[in-house]
């Protein structure tokens, strides 16, 4: 199984939430492969150029560089978001853009997101959730 980690779950990796620590590992001790999403590197990256955590950011960079526990995996799902939209906003729901982005990377290569945010995830058709911070 392949999980894509959803930008807060990076986030409480980084702040060492306990909850997803183990389940990371637990994750890593299966064989299950763990992978970024480009639009989650990019609201990491982001973030450390608003407020800069020198000691946090080194730490996320060894998660990612070659030989880290997480490939970043680009967006190759371009219309498979224009899908996504079109199906959210024919329900009358909406959720933001870069979690419609992060949503289609995962159907598009059959990914399982991780987040805590399953509220915006859950409408989503097809799309498998785990939520690492409550098992």
């Amino acid at each position: 199984m392949v999980f894509a980690l959803d930008t807060n779950i990076v986030v409480k990796y980084l702040r060492n939430d306990p909850k997803v620590i183990q389940n990371l590992n637990e994750a890593i001790l299966h064989r299950d492969d763990l992978a970024i999403p480009i639009c989650v590197d990019y609201e990491i990256k982001r973030g450390f150029r608003i407020l800069p955590a020198p000691c946090k950011e080194a730490y996320y960079n060894t998660l990612i560089d070659k030989g880290g526990r997480c490939k970043i995996i680009e967006m190759n799902a371009w219309e498979r978001a224009v899908d996504v939209y079109a199906n959210l906003y024919s329900k009358k729901q909406t959720v933001g853009e870069m979690d419609i982005l992060i949503a289609a990377i995962c159907l598009e290569n059959g990914y399982t997101i991780v987040t805590n945010n399953t509220r915006d995830f859950k409408n989503i058709d097809g799309l498998m959730l785990a939520d690492w911070t409550v098992t």
